[in-house]
Order: C-alpha cells, then structure tokens, then sequence
C-alpha cells in the first residue's frame, strides 16, 4: 500500500514513561521480541545492513531488554544502549552481562541524551512514540551527536493494519529532512522500513 508522508499525524503527547512501564510490569518482553519471527528477522536485516564491517562507538536508545544490543556488540568497540524503563534495563544488562564492550543504561529521551558522539546510532521502534516537538529535539540531538562520517539506522515498523497511524514513514520522512545526512540505504518491507544515513558535513 502507498503511503504519503503527511497522511499522518505524531502523538498529541510522547507517549508517558508511565505507559511504558505498565507494560513491563505485565510483561517481561511487552512486544515478544524475542520469539516473533518478524522482530528476529528485523534484527538480521538491520546489522546486515550496516555498511561498514566495524565502529568504534555505537548509541542505541530505546534498547528494550537487549536482544539488538547483543548483535551489534561484536561490530563496535563500545556500545551504550539506553532504556527509560527500569526493567528492560536490567534484563538487557543480563543479556549482555558477557560482553564488556556493552554498557546499558536508563535515560529518558530527550531530556537524556549523552554528552558524547557516536560513529554509529541506532534507533528502532522509537521515534513514533514522541510528540511532534519531542520528536524533533532528539532527531536533532541524534543528529548532532553523529560524527561526520559516521551512520544512523533508522528501523520502524509500518501501520499495516489501517495506514493511518505515525509510522515510520513519517518519522524516518523526519530523520531524512536534516541537513546533512545522505541515505546509503534504504529498505522497505511488507513490516518495517530501514534506512541508513551517514552524516556528510557537520552540523
């Protein structure tokens, strides 16, 4: 189905920490993403698309309970995976618990961004949860905190059920409208979008 990028519209309000601990509390894994065919199929396709074999710092927020973490851990030489959600932090550290280049976090976007810059983000199923202000303060801290040079993967499900949700058609519509970013890859599924842009000039 043809998607506009301005069919759509984000969240009146970010999605409230409160939310998402609720599910956690109900749920250890919310989404499943450890036994849905289609989350360990996206995972694949995401590090196969990294277009560089190594990165020295990697920045992934919204990290869940690890399981991405732990595959990108073997191309970087550190890794910092952040979550807002107090459990999924502590079973993403236990996902991890071997891999000493892996640090995991709790921080809150956008209020909690780091004080440091990365040669690969990763960003996954995140970013249509914000707000339409929300969403542009971490594009742009996201942005800024990618070296020149360095790449974003952008990975978010689609609405395939009514086509008229914020999906990531318009959040990755978002990432590709900051100055500076070249897309160097672009995949498009029945399930998720992916999009990988490497900052081409500072910002």
């Amino acid at each position: 189905m043809a998607r506009a990028l301005d069919d759509a519209q984000p969240p009146a309000d970010s999605v409230s920490l409160d939310y998402f601990t609720g599910l956690y509390l109900a749920k250890d894994d919310p989404w499943d993403l450890a036994t849905k065919w289609h989350d360990r199929r996206k995972y694949a396709v995401t590090v196969a698309s990294l277009p560089r074999e190594h990165y020295r710092r990697c920045y992934e927020p919204g990290a869940s309970i690890g399981l991405l973490t732990a595959l990108l851990a073997p191309r970087c030489d550190e890794v910092l995976a952040v979550d807002s959600v107090d459990s999924a932090v502590e079973q993403a550290r236990e996902v991890v618990r071997d891999l000493e280049n892996v640090r995991v976090e709790r921080a809150n976007l956008p209020a909690e961004l780091p004080d440091a810059t990365f040669d690969l983000i990763v960003v996954g199923d995140l970013l249509y949860y914000f707000n339409e202000a929300d969403l542009h303060a971490t594009l742009d801290g996201l942005v800024q905190r990618l070296e020149p040079g360095g790449d974003i993967v952008a990975v978010h499900f689609r609405d395939r059920a009514t086509g008229g949700n914020y999906d990531g058609f318009q959040v990755h519509g978002a990432l590709a409208a900051r100055p500076g970013l070249e897309r160097v890859v672009h995949h498009e599924d029945e399930w998720f979008l992916l999009d990988v842009f490497r900052r081409t000039v500072p910002v």
